[in-house]
Order: structure tokens, then sequence, then C-alpha cells
């Protein structure tokens, strides 16, 4: 299969960057580019990409709210947030609005081609040298003021014991085939309950379900 890429960025030159560490692989193939989130919109709703890379600030419409139209419009849709160290309130808000995960711009050629197939295959990709840093900050401020929107949705206590051993494994960025390993079960079993989580969750995939535990409180970012 042929992963369609769309990539969003206000500079022409980071677009072409990308364009040609993409298209040198054989399994991604740059389905267009665009210059703001405005443009963005209407070329996920055009091309249909399998991913959409998108930069966090731009002009007209920002990366943020570009997530949130694209999302809203597609269930499905995933999206994967470039960003770097200075921008972590905007990466947490574009996570908890839809994106699939997010990288530093400053990865290497192949750390991006891994990730467009890691978002294109289901999968939460969650840069491991922020992750935890940035969702603990973030969802601390957001349970202790008024902006945490995902852990109130639903009871955490709906979930089984197994259930929510789990979801703290997802939340510490362990992928299905760890977390089997770790708990000692099929693969097969952890996904069951990974799609078990999201449903009674109400929550689109496992980056939310990340967010989900830390706003919960389910668990508590390593000092």
């Amino acid at each position: 299969m042929t992963i369609r890429v769309l990539i969003v960025d206000d500079q022409e030159m980071v677009r072409e960057g990308f364009s040609v560490l993409l298209g040198a692989q054989p399994d991604i193939e740059v389905a267009g580019e665009a210059g703001d989130g405005q443009q963005a919109v209407a070329k996920v709703a055009e091309l249909r990409p399998n991913v959409v890379l998108m930069d966090v600030r731009m002009p007209n419409v920002n990366g943020l709210e570009a997530t949130r139209r694209i999302v809203a419009a597609d269930a499905d849709a995933k999206v994967l947030v470039l960003t770097t160290f200075d921008q972590d309130e905007y990466v947490y808000q574009a996570l908890r609005a839809g994106a699939s995960g997010f990288l530093l711009k400053d990865a290497s050629a192949g750390q991006l081609a891994e990730a467009v197939r890691i978002v294109a295959a289901g999968e939460a990709l969650l840069a491991p040298t922020v992750t935890k840093r940035l969702i603990g900050t973030f969802a601390e401020s957001a349970v202790s003021g008024a902006g945490a929107v995902l852990a109130p949705r639903t009871r955490i206590a709906d979930l089984t014991e197994r259930e929510t051993e789990v979801l703290t494994h997802i939340a510490r960025g362990l992928s299905n085939a760890e977390i089997a390993a770790q708990l000692v079960v099929a693969e097969s079993t952890v996904k069951t309950h990974v799609g078990r989580i999201l449903e009674k969750l109400g929550l689109r995939d496992r980056t939310q379900a990340a967010v989900y535990a830390y706003e919960a409180r389910l668990v508590t970012p390593s000092p």
C-alpha cells in the first residue's frame, strides 16, 4: 500500500524539503502541499490523503484550527503535527483536537518516514523525548483549571481492571506489542482491549487515550 501524504507548512522551502525526503521512500507518495490551514482543509477534502503532515503556526488558519476542522469533517483523518520545543501548548491542544501524534521538526529523514508509516497504520506517534513532559505539564494545568475536556466525558470506573492497566501502558507510550509482552497476553488481545477503551471513553484514538489518562490522573508525569 502506498501512503499518500499532504504536507502543510507556510514555508515553501520546508514543504519542498519534506517532499523530497518523503518522495524518496518507496511506499510514500506526496499527494499535495498546502501553505496554511485553510488550504489544508480544502486539500484534504479534495485529495483524501492517508496522513496530513501539519505545521502548527501558520497565517490565516493555524494548524490547531485546521486539525479541528479536518477531524470534524472526517473522524478517520490522521494528522501528524510537526513541532519545536517552544510550541508545547499548541501541540497539546492539537492532540486534544484529534491529531494522531506529533514529531519534532529536527527529526531525521528516517524518523519522519517511520512516523508517517506509524500514523498511517493507526498507531499513535508521540515523540518520546517530549511526550511525558508535554502531556503531563498541560494535563495538570487543564485539570486544575477549567480546560479539561477529555476526562470528564465519562467515568474511568467504566473500565475493567485490565482495561485500566492497558490504558496506563498506552499513556506511557508502549505499543500493542510492548503491552502484550508486559501483560503476557497475545497482541490481538491488547488490540481488543484498546478498542473497548476507546469506545467506553468516547475517544477517537490512542493519542487522546494518553491525554485522557493524564487528565484523569490515572498516570502522573515522571519527575
